[in-house]
C-alpha cells in the first residue's frame, strides 16, 4: 500500500557549526557597532549558557575560520594592534542580512525598477500593442503582430512588410529616485531602556541593499543627525553610535535638500527615522537647545523647512518610534505641512513599513 511516511519534525536552520555561530556573530556585531572583539565576548558568554559549539568545534576555532574566510581581518596583521576589525566582505553580509530580515517579502516581488503610469518608450512591455512610429528602437518591434498585418494587409500569396505593418510592443516608463535617509542619533534612541539604533541600523542597511541591488539606477544619500546633521557611507552604516546629542532636524533636512538640489532626476524624496522631537537649531555660531515640550521657535523652523520641501515637490515620510501624544501631534503638524506620510511604529515593525512606503512611492507616482 502506497502512502505517506511521517518522520519527527525537525528544525530547519544552518547545521554547519560555523554557519551557525555567523548569524548570530553578525547581530552581535550590529549591536556592538562593529566591535568585533566585543562582540566575540558575548558570543562567548552566550556559548556558556546555550552550549552553541561542540567539543569538536569552539570560539576559537570559529574566530580562526572567520580570518581564513575573510570576514575579519587577522589581529596579527593589524598596524593599529587594535584587534581585528570587519572586512568589506563582512560589510556585505550584514547588508544582505539585513535585507532578509527586514524585507523577507522581496523573495516574491518582481525584479526591475520603478513602475510608473506613463506609457511610451519605455522598459518593460504590457499586453498592448501600438503602430510603429518613426524613432522607435527596432528591438521593441513586435514580430507576430507585424506579420499578421502584413498578410491580412497584402495577402499571404505575396508577402509585404510594410511600415504601416508594424507594430510594437507598449511599455511602461521606469523611473529611477533619488532617496535621502535621515537617521537621528540622539541620545534619546538608547535612553528609558530600548535600543532603537541598532533596529534603525538595521533598516538602514536593509534599503541600502535593497536600492542598490534591485533598483541600481536610484541614488541613495545617508544622513544622521544629532546637534548637527552630516553625510555618511552605506559602508558606515553597521558602526553607528548614539551620541550625547540633541535633535536637530532642521540640520538634517537642510543637507538632504542640499543634496537632492544636485540630483538631475525629477523624482525625490526623504526618509526620515526618528523617536523623538526637535529640540536644536543653530543660530549663527550658536546652539538653541530646549528639550521641554515643543519650543515655537525650533518648531516653526522646522514647519518652515517641511513647507519648502513640499514646494519643491520632495515628499518626507516620518517614522516615528514613540507614541508620546505631542511627539504625535508634532509628527502630525509636520506632515501636513509637507504633504507626506507618517508611520508610528514600534521597533519591530519599522522594517515592514519602511518597505512598504518604499514600494508604494515608486510604484505610484503623480501625473
Amino acid at each position: 500500500m502506497i502512502g505517506y511516511l511521517f518522520s519527527e519534525a525537525k528544525e530547519k536552520g544552518p547545521q554547519d557549526p560555523f554557519e551557525r555561530l555567523l548569524k548570530i556573530f553578525k547581530d552581535l556585531l550590529l549591536y556592538t557597532s562593529g566591535d568585533v572583539n566585543e562582540a566575540i565576548s558575548w558570543l562567548t558568554e552566550l556559548d556558556k549558557q546555550y552550549n552553541l559549539t561542540t567539543p569538536d568545534y569552539g570560539i576559537a576555532d570559529f574566530v580562526q575560520d572567520l580570518v581564513e574566510k575573510g570576514y575579519i581581518s587577522d589581529p596579527e596583521k593589524s598596524r593599529t594592534g587594535g584587534g581585528s576589525v570587519p572586512t568589506k566582505k563582512m560589510e556585505g553580509e550584514l547588508r544582505k542580512k539585513a535585507l532578509d530580515d527586514v524585507f523577507d517579502q522581496l523573495k516574491k516581488s518582481k525584479r526591475g525598477n520603478h513602475n510608473t503610469n506613463f506609457t511610451g518608450q519605455g522598459d518593460e512591455y504590457t499586453a498592448e500593442f501600438r503602430p510603429y512610429n518613426f524613432g522607435d528602437n527596432l528591438d521593441k518591434i513586435a514580430i507576430s503582430e507585424s506579420i499578421k498585418n502584413s498578410q491580412i494587409n497584402h495577402g499571404i500569396d505575396d508577402f509585404k512588410l510594410t511600415e504601416q505593418d508594424l507594430q510594437v510592443h507598449e511599455s511602461y516608463y521606469k523611473s529611477q529616485t533619488s532617496t535621502v535617509l535621515m537617521i537621528d542619533i540622539s541620545h534619546s534612541m538608547i535612553l528609558y531602556g530600548e535600543d532603537r539604533i541598532t533596529p534603525a541600523k538595521r533598516v538602514a542597511m536593509a534599503l541600502s541593499e535593497l536600492i542598490t541591488t534591485r533598483y541600481p539606477k536610484d541614488t541613495l544619500d545617508i544622513i544622521v543627525f544629532g546637534n548637527d546633521a552630516w553625510q555618511i557611507q552605506i559602508k558606515d552604516l553597521p558602526y553607528l553610535q548614539v551620541g550625547p546629542y540633541h535633535t536637530n532636524t532642521v540640520a538634517g533636512l537642510e543637507l538632504a535638500m542640499d543634496l537632492l538640489r544636485k540630483r538631475k532626476n525629477p523624482n525625490k524624496q526623504i526618509m526620515m527615522i526618528t523617536d523623538g522631537k526637535p529640540t536644536c537649531i543653530k543660530k549663527g555660531k550658536k546652539y538653541y537647545k530646549n528639550s521641554m515640550g515643543l519650543d515655537k521657535t525650533i518648531l516653526n523652523r522646522t514647519l518652515g523647512l517641511a513647507v519648502k520641501c513640499r514646494k519643491l515637490q520632495i515628499p518626507i515620510t516620518t517614522f516615528m518610534i514613540a507614541r508620546d501624544p505631542y511627539l504625535v501631534n508634532f509628527v502630525d503638524q509636520f506632515t501636513k505641512a509637507n504633504n507626506g506620510k507618517a508611520f508610528y511604529s514600534s521597533l519591530q515593525g519599522l522594517g515592514e513599513f519602511i518597505f512598504m512606503d518604499y514600494k508604494q512611492n515608486k510604484r505610484r507616482r503623480k501625473k
